[in-house]
């Protein structure tokens, strides 16, 4: 079974450092760098919105070092994976401290780099089972709404569209803002029913009562509790199909 891309984000203040690590990265389809930080305090507000599984981490930061990023981690439910990469060897003993999984020294070797990242697809691989069965019995979406955060369960959302710049979480009731891509909410989505059915929409399929042709093979959903008429793009019928019928 193929495994999903590692999420991946970088943290690093000095530019030429993470440009480096990036280029060394995208040789590895494994790898999905969803993004990057420059500070300590930054990485932390990143981890927590884009939910990152994996983290390369600088250790000598100004104001919060990635040590100290490490031990905050620590405290949180699901922490991602930590690889330090650093210049300097001397931190080593205090990195495994706060559980890193593994750490690069600057320049990094790629034969270290490909051995670091064999070492977290064991890891993840290992607690994929466990974690999959605990992400659909408890696992809640964080939306933001007028200045707090809401969080829905999977079976209360019927679908997610794309509007212009802006994701949409759509409920029977209501209609949420989020910061996260169509791509980061199918990712966690899709073991709670979800499935693509357009470039622009994601759908939970236990909401679908009917569905009706358009036109050039295309289609229209019609969802349980919602007027909405969901498109359907042609080359995702049949795997729709596929996923829904008995």
């Amino acid at each position: 079974m193929n495994q999903r891309p590692i999420r991946t984000l970088i943290v690093d203040d000095e530019k030429y450092s993470r440009e480096e690590l990036i280029f060394l990265l995208q040789a590895y389809s494994e790898i999905e760098i969803i993004g990057q930080a420059t500070t300590g305090h930054e990485a932390v507000a990143k981890i927590i919105e884009l939910q990152p599984e994996l983290l390369f981490l600088d250790i000598e930061m100004p104001g919060m070092t990635g040590t100290e990023v490490a031990s905050v981690l620590k405290e949180m439910q699901s922490p991602p994976y930590v690889i330090f990469a650093t210049a300097y060897p001397q931190f080593a003993v205090e990195a495994f401290q706060v559980q890193a999984k593994g750490y690069l020294l600057k320049p990094i070797d790629e034969s270290q780099l490909t051995e670091t990242i064999e070492h977290i697809k064991t890891l993840k691989l290992s607690t994929t089972g466990q974690q999959e069965t605990t992400e659909i019995s408890q696992g809640k979406l964080a939306v933001e709404t007028e200045g707090s955060i809401i969080f829905l369960a999977p079976e209360q959302i019927q679908f997610v569209y794309r509007d212009d710049k802006n994701t949409k979480v759509v409920t029977s009731d209501h209609s949420y803002e989020t910061k996260m891509t169509l791509k980061e909410l199918e990712a966690r989505l899709t073991p709670f029913s979800f499935f693509r059915v357009h470039k622009s929409y994601l759908v939970n399929t236990s909401y679908i009562t009917g569905m009706n042709p358009w036109f050039n093979g295309a289609y229209q959903l019609h969802l349980s509790g919602s007027t909405e008429q969901i498109p359907v793009s042609r080359n995702y019928v049949k795997p729709l199909r596929a996923k829904i019928e008995l």
